[in-house]
Formats: structure tokens, sequence, C-alpha cells
């Protein structure tokens, strides 16, 4: 019996030290190849890879291979940091070089018009004349603010106030429409055009936030503010008693 168990482990012992040496061996043959030849390190795809992943979860699924430059595709990814922020155009397969045209920014790859959800958000649509949208000039991309009007707010009595700020425009539908104009009327140069008929608004905002959006539409009436980077705000959004709890 323990004959046999020593026999087995030798057996596995040895073809361990045979898979080590054939490995030392295959490296060693590829480094004699490569030999006076100018090399690169580049990102080779190991295992599949789906279409939109982001960069920084990417490594993990790629591992890195030295080739001859003769053999680099034109563009192979020789450094990941250089493509923070972005994702996979489309699916990757093994094998395959990393190449930076399949690295692109997500909002390349929305519809035009539109811009990417940010990660743990959702989008919410509001239908709005163009008066409470800045005059219909919003556009995807935009940040805003959002105003709430109730008739009877807290202590029923009507209130206004901006619920929320800096929220993501990801799409506006109901693009502005040049009007008419006939006669003498006189129209003002490089006037923007004026919309027609109700735009619909959405929006990029948390569940929470969200709900809060449906209920002033619902119930009230909302207004939305073009506001860049640089506007300011009377408080942190979201009050009038957490839209009377």
């Amino acid at each position: 019996m323990k004959v046999r168990v020593i026999a087995a482990v030798m057996a596995v012992l040895l073809a361990v030290i045979g898979a080590v040496l054939i490995s030392g061996y295959v490296r060693a043959a590829d480094a004699r190849a490569l030999e006076g030849t100018e090399t690169q390190e580049v990102f080779v795809v190991e295992d599949e890879v789906r279409a939109e992943m982001p960069v920084e979860e990417l490594a993990e699924h790629l591992r890195k291979e030295t080739l001859p430059v003769s053999a680099l595709a034109k563009d192979a990814v020789t450094d990941l940091a250089e493509f923070d922020g972005r994702v996979t155009a489309v699916e990757l397969r093994p094998g395959e070089q990393l190449l930076g045209s399949r690295l692109v920014t997500l909002n390349s790859l929305q519809e035009p018009g539109r811009v990417a959800v940010p990660k743990g958000l959702q989008e919410v649509t509001i239908q709005l004349s163009a008066d409470r949208v800045v005059g219909g000039q919003l556009k995807a991309g935009n940040f805003i603010g959002v105003f709430a009007s109730f008739d009877q707010g807290p202590g029923d009595k009507p209130a206004t106030e901006m619920v929320f700020h800096r929220v993501l425009v990801t799409s506006v539908q109901g693009a502005p429409v040049a009007a008419e104009t006939g006669g003498e009327e006189e129209t003002t140069p490089g006037a923007p055009p004026i919309p027609e008929g109700a735009m619909l608004v959405t929006l990029a905002q948390d569940a929470a936030d969200a709900e809060k959006t449906v209920f002033a539409a619902e119930f009230g009436r909302i207004w939305l503010s073009n506001q860049p980077v640089d506007a300011k705000w009377n408080d942190d959004g979201a009050s009038m008693e957490d839209f009377f709890k």
C-alpha cells in the first residue's frame, strides 16, 4: 500500500517537474527566436469580453505578451491608463490584440441627441411646454435645475422651490421648429427657432429623486433651468418638507 502511494506521489512530482521544464524550454526558445528582433509588450484578450465593458473592468480579462513589432496591430494598446473612462465598442474574442480603436467613449455609442446614463442612475421623462424648458433650448448633455410648484404646499399655501440641481439631461424630444413668417412681420436675425407643442425631457436620477420628480409632474408643476457648472443655488435641493413626506 505504502509503495503504491509513494509511486503515485513520485509520478505526480515527475509530471510537475516535466511541465516546468517544458514550459521553461518553450520560454527560452521563444526568447531565442526573438533575439535581435525589436519587440513590444502588448495586451492580448484572454477570455471573452462583452461590449460596453469599462476599461477599469477590462484588465482582469487581458494578459500581456511580448511580440515582434512587425506582428503588432497598428493601434495595439500598450498602456491601459491612456484609455481611462472608455468602454469596449464591440465584443472581444480570446487571442486577439487589444486595439485602441475598440475602446471608445460611452456617449459615442449612443443614438444622436442622447448621452449615456451614469452608472447607478435611471431615466425618467417629463412632458413640458417650451416656456418651462428654457424656451426649448435645452439639449442632451446639459445640466439643469428642477423647480416644483404646488398650489397647496406645506401649510396649505402655494409654494415653489428648487428641488434638484445639476441633473443631467440625457435626451430632449420635440426639437424647436422655426416659426413661419409672412407679410411685413420682422424676425430677429440669429434668434433661435420657436418650439411648437410639448417637449419630452429625459433626466438621469436615482430612484428616490425620480420618485419626487414624478410626484411633482403628477400633482404639481415643473420648471427647468439651464444650470452651468458655476451657477449658484440656495440649498442642496429636495426639501419642501420632502414633498410632503
